[in-house]
């Protein structure tokens, strides 16, 4: 087949989120389909400047169309715009305002697709919010296939997303909680639908550790590997004491405030351990020595810290799935996670690999049973890595995109009593929302 992947960015720099998750399922499927990615040319989320140049790229082996986004966004003034979206009356102009304030804005992607949108076998969208999602689903919703990436926020009560829920013929959900949460809020008309969330990518040492034994292998020997490239970790960023990590953007948005907070609450009460950001830096960090910055680290690095860490912890309350924790059960670390955040609450408790923390106070007595008990610690880590090989295993995943593509196609017009959808179908105007709720936070 041939297949588009639409996202607002793309890059082998851009770690985490939405995007992330695109190009891992990008470079996997380009291994069976020919894939193309349709992106814009910004690399920061915050403002959406044209930074990649414009045009065919290849990336790891996938081929890349990057189209210039026609304006950059000024966040004080969208952060101004949506305090009022979603307090106040509004019609429909006024969200459709919304989403251009947001960003990208990049009609040339929307007119690629309108151009080209029948020469792919299927359109996949990557995140709910953006633009490029929300316009371009509308070319061609029979071939289309959603990647939600969604969370209860105040931008998914606005009517605009109201169409795109209910337009694409394929649904790929993250998790089980995801997938109740849409169907609640949600008319969901789609044609296919699976569960799928994302496969974790690891080297091979890595993957070693995380697969099934085999006999003729010498499991100690594989140890010794890990535990040796953990050591060099720790050496090279002289992290001698235990340590938690924390991995991806470093902003207020993804719980990282709150998360010094409670670490600081547990250095002033004795604890030992301190506290490792690695990630693209987007608030002030407190200049104190329980704080470690690692930085934006490459890709084999990231994972060779999350192996180090005694645990990793995961603050953000809003997940759709969490390639974080993922990662880290993945290596046999044990997570600490925000309970607010029930997609993580729900990887703790179906894996039996992590604790979770409603409030300061817990999060410093769990934090402590993590730091001082290493026999508990290899029970979650060995929980963890059994629970990422039963559903996040690459043929798992790739498994359920192939039901999903086949579901889709099977669908479509010609090949079952649904109507054929013309090019332009469903470009109506966003309808209004009245609802009142707090600020989002995401980007």
């Amino acid at each position: 087949m041939k297949i588009a992947l639409i996202v607002q960015r793309y890059g082998t720099e851009i770690i985490g989120g939405s995007e992330y998750h695109c190009r891992l399922v990008a470079e996997r499927l380009a291994a069976r389909h020919d894939v193309e990615v349709l992106t814009t040319c910004a690399r920061d989320y915050i403002t959406w400047a044209n930074e990649y140049p414009e045009g065919s790229d290849r990336v790891r082996g996938v081929t890349v169309r990057r189209f210039a986004n026609e304006r950059t966004r000024d966040i004080e003034s969208f952060n101004e715009y949506s305090n009022w979206i979603f307090g106040n009356p509004h019609t429909d102009d006024d969200e459709l305002e919304w989403l251009k304030q947001q960003g990208p804005w990049c009609p040339a992607l929307i007119e690629h697709l309108e151009r080209r949108h029948t020469t792919y076998d299927a359109l996949i969208f990557f995140t709910y919010l953006y633009a490029p999602t929300v316009l371009g689903l509308r070319v061609d919703p029979r071939r289309s296939i959603l990647v939600p990436t969604a969370h209860d926020e105040p931008a998914i009560r606005l009517g605009i997303y109201r169409d795109v829920f209910g337009a694409p013929a394929g649904m790929a959900y993250n998790t089980g909680v995801e997938r109740a949460f849409l169907r609640a809020r949600f008319r969901i008309a789609a044609a296919a639908e699976e569960t799928v969330g994302c496969g974790v990518d690891l080297p091979a040492r890595f993957a070693a550790s995380a697969r099934r034994p085999d006999p003729d292998e010498d499991p100690e020997a594989e140890n010794d590997v890990l535990r040796t490239s953990a050591a060099a970790f720790r050496r090279r960023h002289r992290l001698y004491e235990p340590f938690v990590l924390y991995g991806g953007r470093i902003d207020p948005g993804k719980g990282c405030e709150e998360l010094i907070e409670h670490f600081s609450a547990y250095a002033a009460d004795r604890g030992d351990a301190v506290l490792a950001l690695m990630g693209v830096k987007l608030m002030r960090i407190p200049d104190e020595p329980f704080i470690r910055f690692a930085g934006l680290l490459p890709e084999a690095e990231r994972l060779e810290a999350l192996q180090a860490a005694t645990a990793v912890a995961v603050p953000s309350p809003y997940e759709s799935l969490s390639l974080l924790a993922l990662e880290a059960f993945a290596v046999g670390t044990p997570v600490l996670a925000n309970a607010r955040s029930e997609v993580v609450r729900e990887h703790c408790q179906r894996s039996n690999a992590g604790l979770y923390y409603a409030d300061r106070d817990e999060f410093v007595e769990c934090l402590k049973v993590l730091i001082r008990n290493a026999e508990l610690r290899e029970a979650l880590g060995r929980n963890g890595q059994a629970y990422v090989r039963a559903n996040y295993e690459w043929d798992v995943i790739l498994r359920k995109y192939d039901r999903l593509l086949d579901g889709v196609n099977a669908a479509r017009p010609g090949r079952s009593r649904r109507s054929k959808s013309s090019g332009g179908a469903g470009r109506g105007r966003p309808r209004g929302s009245r609802k009142r709720s707090p600020v989002s936070r995401r980007g």
